[in-house]
This record gives C-alpha cells, sequence and structure tokens, in this order.
C-alpha cells in the first residue's frame, strides 16, 4: 500500500494503522456517505445484499483471530484469518459495505469461552444491522450454506423481515408431503434422487460462456420454521444420476417470483463479491499488511474499502474516463490504470493534459 500512495513511507503509514487517532467505523460511514451524494453512486432501493466470509492463509499464531479453520481462497483447512463482509449490488454497482474480523477460538485467551468470541452469523446480523440502521433495506439477501444451514439464522432475518437467498447442504432434513397426504423428513439429496426428471427444467444462464442447469423447486417444511419454504435443487445434468454438480438452496420469497429461472440468476448475483475479492487481494493488498492487532488489521481493511471505493466512484462519475483514459474503463483493473497514470502526472508535477 505504501508503495502504491503518492508522498507516504512505510513507516508513516504504519504508524497511521497502529497509533493513530482514528475511527474505522466513522471514515468507513464517511465512505458510503459521500458514495450516497451523488446520483451515479447513489445506493439504490431493492439492492441486493451479499453476505459472506472470506479467508486467507497466515502463518504463525500471533495475528489476532489467526487459526487453523476454513479457507475459501484455497479450498481447505488451513491456518490463516477469516473477514465476514456485507456486500451490496444493484445491477449497476458492487460495492463493500462493512466487513468484521472473525475472532478464532484459538486466538482467544478464553477459547469459545472469551467475551469477544462471536460465531461467524452473529458477525453476520450485527453487519445486516448497520445497513439497516442507516436505511439501506434489501430487496433480497444472498447468503451461502454456511449461513443458510442455520435456522436461527434465517429466523433472525424473518424476524427483521428479510427476504433471503441461501445455499443448503445436502444432508439438510426437510419435511415433504407424500402421495399419501403424509409428512416424511427427508435428506435433501435423497429428495433429489426420488423426483422424476419432469420435475427438472432446464434453465439456460448466459455467463460469459453460456451455461444450462435444470432446476427443481419443492414446497418443504423445515423444523423449527413456521410454514412452507421453497427448496430448489439446482443439477448441471438433466438427471441426478447424470449431474456432477448439485447445489441446493432455500427462499422465503413467495413462490409465484421464487421461479426456477429467479432462483438461479439472482444467486448468481453472489459472484460480483468473489470479483471484489480477487481485485481487492490482488491489486489493492487486501491480505499484504504486516500489523497484529485486531484494531489494525481492520483499519487496513476498511483503507483497502476506500481506496477500491475510489476507483469506483471515479469510474462511474466519468472523471477518470474523460482526462486520464483513451478507451472505455470496463474493468477495474482499466481504471485502476487510468487512476495511477494520473497520480505519476501529479507526482512528477506535469500538467493535466
Amino acid at each position: 500500500m505504501a508503495d502504491n500512495a503518492v508522498g507516504v513511507t512505510y513507516h508513516r503509514l504504519h504508524h497511521f494503522l497502529t497509533e493513530a487517532p482514528w475511527s474505522v467505523q466513522e471514515v468507513n460511514e464517511r465512505r458510503l456517505v459521500v458514495m450516497n451524494q451523488c446520483s451515479q453512486t447513489r445506493i439504490s432501493r431493492g439492492f441486493t445484499l451479499i453476505v459472506d466470509d472470506s479467508g486467507h492463509r497466515k502463518s504463525g499464531n500471533f495475528t489476532a483471530g489467526v487459526g487453523r479453520q476454513y479457507i475459501g481462497e484455497i479450498g481447505k483447512t488451513d491456518n490463516g484469518i477469516v473477514m465476514v463482509t456485507t456486500h451490496l449490488y444493484d445491477g449497476k454497482k458492487s460495492l463493500p459495505l462493512d466487513i468484521e474480523l472473525y475472532q478464532h477460538s484459538n486466538s482467544l485467551p478464553q477459547g469459545k469461552a472469551d467475551i469477544e468470541f462471536k460465531k461467524k452469523p452473529e458477525l453476520a446480523l450485527e453487519l445486516i444491522d448497520r445497513s439497516l440502521m442507516r436505511g439501506y433495506r434489501p430487496g433480497i439477501l444472498l447468503i451461502d450454506a454456511g449461513y443458510g444451514n442455520n435456522t436461527t439464522f434465517l429466523l433472525s432475518l424473518e424476524k427483521r423481515k428479510l427476504k433471503y437467498l441461501g445455499g443448503l447442504a445436502k444432508n439438510r432434513k426437510v419435511i415433504i408431503e407424500t402421495e399419501a397426504n403424509k409428512l416424511q423428513e427427508i435428506r435433501l439429496d435423497k429428495l433429489a434422487q426420488s423426483l422424476q426428471s419432469e420435475a427438472f427444467t432446464p434453465v439456460q444462464l448466459n455467463l460469459d460462456k453460456p451455461k444450462t442447469v435444470w432446476v427443481a423447486t419443492v414446497e418443504v417444511e423445515l423444523s423449527q420454521l413456521e410454514g412452507t419454504r421453497t427448496i430448489a435443487i439446482v443439477m448441471n445434468a438433466s438427471t441426478f444420476q447424470e449431474a456432477s454438480d448439485i447445489d441446493y438452496f432455500i427462499t422465503n420469497v413467495d413462490s409465484s417470483i421464487a421461479t426456477d429461472e429467479w432462483i438461479v440468476t439472482t444467486y448468481g448475483q453472489r459472484n460480483w463479491v468473489e470479483v471484489f475479492y480477487r481485485e481487492a487481494k490482488g491489486w489493492l493488498g487486501l491480505k499484504e499488511y504486516q500489523v497484529r492487532d485486531s484494531r489494525s488489521l481492520l483499519r487496513h481493511f476498511i483503507l483497502v474499502f476506500c481506496a477500491y471505493t475510489f476507483i469506483l466512484w471515479h469510474t462511474l462519475t466519468g472523471g477518470l474516463r474523460r482526462r486520464w483514459a483513451n478507451k472505455p474503463l470496463n474493468t477495474f483493473t482499466d481504471a485502476l490504470e487510468a487512476f495511477r497514470t494520473a497520480m505519476s502526472f501529479r507526482a512528477s508535477g506535469v500538467a493535466d493534459p
């Protein structure tokens, strides 16, 4: 970060992260206020709110939050740090909202009994509440199976009158009504296997490479939840036996809206948070820091959020395109390159073109 900032040395930046008197929350709120002041960047009503957690490897055991846990970017358990985040997507822009460090129990003096220990769903609810307190009420909340499998978490969302679409594990049990009008408890993978091929509808996904998936929706009951919810089974083949990739989803959106196509296209918006992390880690140094305590870590993360938002704001408002680029800025890397060009001119004292 110090290498890419004009007039900033490593030691001054390190002092700013660890010792200087400033508030992470106040800086983050100011970042969002600035975005909301401009028509091109204002947070739209009915946006999609994505809840996710992202981790990266970290050696040793002296950094806050570090422990052996599942690290998504490598797809396995390793020593590392995990952050819980909320992210916005409204069809035009993708924007990080809030972030908290997950304090692994091994990193705390009293383990899970420590007063600072909070499970990921608890942290996620705190971040969701921050958005609601700002007046940001999403049209739909997207969660992966780590949160979708947590019934207490789903109940908390419904208590807040939020609509959600989330992943489920294949071993999750649901209650269905049989042809004999009896209730039967069954695992999701067994339910998928029992469905006839006619129950699945092909849906074309317009991705970089067009892809067809087969979707079946079923109304089910779940323990601790009143009424029915819509379950979707999404496969990459027309039959369970041929499928090599099967996903399971749950939503409390009315079945008249939660069609096969709506479910797969809406959940596909979760990819925007993956795009953000790829850019933030690859170009803005999200996982490159030399601090250990939780306050300094959060300060580093929020500065990365600010840098990302700064580039996004300039891209959406057109300033970079008009003055510092000779081609459309269609990607984050294109915008970052234009911004670096602008900074190099200003740092060298060259007049604006």
